[in-house]
This record gives C-alpha cells, sequence and structure tokens, in this order.
C-alpha cells in the first residue's frame, strides 16, 4: 500500500485556511476541479520541496506561476493536476481562501 498525503492544518476558518502538505512517493493527484457552493475559491501554494523526479504541478489557468515554486489559481474554475512523484517528496504550503 502506497504512502498516505499528510495534510498538516496550520490554520483553518470560515474563509482562510493554512496547511502544510506533504506527498509521498509514487502519489498524483489525477485532474479535477474543487466545486464550492458559492463564492470564489483561491489557492496560494508555495512549494516547499519538489522531488528529484515528478510531482509537476498543471493548471488549465494560473493566476500566477514564478518558477514553478510558487501558485496562485482557482481551483473551483479550472482542472489542476499533479504528475506522479518517480523520486522523492512534494512538500508545500498551501493557502485556500474563499470569498
Amino acid at each position: 500500500m502506497l504512502a498516505r498525503v499528510r495534510n498538516k492544518v496550520l490554520f483553518s476558518s470560515k474563509r482562510l485556511s493554512a496547511y502544510l502538505v506533504t506527498y509521498p512517493n509514487q502519489h498524483k493527484v489525477m485532474t479535477h476541479i474543487d466545486p464550492i457552493a458559492k463564492g470564489k475559491y483561491y489557492k496560494f501554494n508555495i512549494v516547499l520541496k519538489q522531488p528529484k523526479v515528478g510531482g509537476v504541478f498543471h493548471c488549465q489557468k494560473c493566476i500566477i506561476n514564478l518558477f514553478g515554486r510558487v501558485y496562485l489559481f482557482r481551483p473551483d474554475k479550472y482542472e489542476h493536476s499533479v504528475t506522479r512523484i518517480e523520486q522523492g517528496e512534494r512538500k508545500l504550503l498551501s493557502f485556500a481562501v474563499t470569498i
């Protein structure tokens, strides 16, 4: 059985959440959209540790993409995914905002 994603909640409120997320070796995130009931949903992700091989983030439309390490995007509106991590792990600081 593959290792599970570790999702540590740093802060959580009705409109703002912060997480430290660790994706293990061999994990991938399938293409998806994160629907919400109402409002606009934004994610601001900072990749703290990139895997040696794989684990590449793809988004149909990013608002900001700095050097493949810092992303601002609308997960409720645009498809996004992460390729399979072939070697190492992927760690990110993730902020979620609903407006």
